[in-house]
């Protein structure tokens, strides 16, 4: 048995519990998935909760809001994700205890899998929060050359701009009366804001500033053909979408609490009639 689990808060309705028992079963491993939320947000709390997952044989555990940070000093090894970002969203327990960031290794799989070895070059990127920071992050293998930073709020845009340069990142942060001609300027838009999302519609750059880039990715997924990817299609620019990186963190996050590789083209078709996936913009 294969004992993981998620911590976190307000999460009754993850998808990760169905996401790693398909994973099992398409591998022949019985896979446990529970769902835990530590008492408040403190450190402590979380402390409490990874004791008892540990104590209670567990292989790993997924980590989310308001954890990502805090669950980093629990850690004695750690990839080059959690090293350049920051957070972890994926712990395994051993004699050590081990982080990855699997929105980070999620992202650069989904962006390869849609566009090849093609460089990302001058991105905007709108949300500068947690899942905004890995993939902020993770364009520097990607192949970008600038990043333009853009969130409502400018300390946070301002915070991410310096961690970014700090690592060599030539980026800058954007205000919102030079959002138009950032837009204008990049080969890639990238959304990591929750608008688009069924709970918050919209869209998060005005539809006349889609045209003339040559890529776009959203991180919401549900719904996955968004306004914004809507209006990049209909701009010709390539898609990246949400459920890209959801399906490649989810392998990744597998891969490590099993320690096995797992061949995308094998699970991809299953993994979209589980959840449902249909896209009038992508295959």
């Amino acid at each position: 048995m294969l004992k993981l689990g998620l911590i976190g808060q307000s999460i009754a309705q993850s998808r990760a519990p169905a996401l790693h028992t398909m994973l099992g079963e398409l591998h022949g491993l019985e896979v446990s998935y529970a769902l835990h939320e530590p008492k408040d947000a403190s450190s402590g709390a979380f402390a409490d909760t990874l004791r008892e997952l540990q104590q209670a044989g567990y292989r790993g555990c997924n980590v989310t809001f308001p954890y990502k940070q805090i669950a980093v000093s629990h850690a004695q090894q750690m990839n080059k994700a959690v090293q350049r970002v920051g957070s972890t969203n994926t712990l395994a327990f051993g004699e050590q205890l081990f982080a990855g960031n699997t929105d980070y290794t999620g992202f650069i799989r989904g962006y390869q899998a849609r566009m090849g070895d093609k460089a990302a070059g001058s991105v905007l990127l709108l949300g500068a929060g947690g899942v905004g920071r890995a993939v902020a992050f993770a364009l520097l293998e990607l192949g970008a050359t600038e990043i333009a930073v853009y969130d409502l709020s400018h300390e946070g845009a301002e915070s991410l701009v310096a961690a970014l340069c700090a690592a060599g990142i030539k980026a800058t942060a954007v205000s919102d009366d030079k959002l138009g001609q950032a837009a204008r300027q990049a080969d890639g838009l990238i959304n990591c804001t929750p608008i688009g999302h069924y709970k918050t519609p919209g869209i998060p750059l005005p539809a006349e500033y889609i045209q003339g880039q040559r890529w776009a990715f959203d991180a919401v997924y549900t719904p996955l053909d968004t306004p914004f990817l809507v209006a990049a299609k209909a701009a010709g620019l390539e898609l990246v979408t949400g459920f890209d990186l959801f399906f490649f963190q989810g392998l990744d996050a597998f891969e490590i609490f099993a320690d096995m590789k797992v061949d995308p083209a094998r699970v991809l078709e299953p993994f979209k009639a589980r959840f449902d996936i249909k896209s009038a913009l992508i295959d």
